[in-house]
């Protein structure tokens, strides 16, 4: 009994510090949803950007071969992120990290050829609101 409550004692000031900071209305950053539509010839982005942090790219494919998605850093060519094996008919998940900046998605139906390119910015997460703020 003495050891459950001095654990208890000690993990209390951890469990108050964490409920506290769940209260002030500040996030750690965004946690973005982006839906991306694959056919055989196009690759649709619903949107060209997103605040920055946590990006969930929801890759459906509704052509007829599988397709990739890739997230690329601005210069094209450092890899961020990406999901392979998408078939058709099937819808994948590629969750981000970004930091403020550029980057470029892309498409690969058939995975082969020429990938299908896209700008894509992440921009400056929101100032989050100041306690007492109305």
């Amino acid at each position: 009994m003495i050891i459950r409550t001095r654990w208890a004692l000690a993990c209390a000031p951890v469990v108050s510090a964490l409920m506290l900071s769940a209260c002030t209305g500040q996030s750690s950053g965004s946690d973005e949803a982006v839906a991306v539509t694959s056919t055989n010839d196009t690759c649709e982005v619903s949107q060209n950007s997103a605040p920055a942090g946590t990006v969930t790219f929801s890759v459906t494919n509704t052509g007829t071969e599988a397709t990739e998605f890739y997230v690329y850093e601005g210069d094209g060519t450092t890899i961020v992120g990406e999901v392979e094996n998408v078939g058709p008919g099937l819808t994948r998940d590629l969750v981000a990290t970004l930091t403020p900046g550029t980057y470029v998605t892309a498409c690969n139906p058939g995975m082969n050829g020429e990938d299908l390119r896209a700008e894509f910015t992440a921009t400056d997460a929101a100032p989050s609101s100041q306690p007492g703020a109305a």
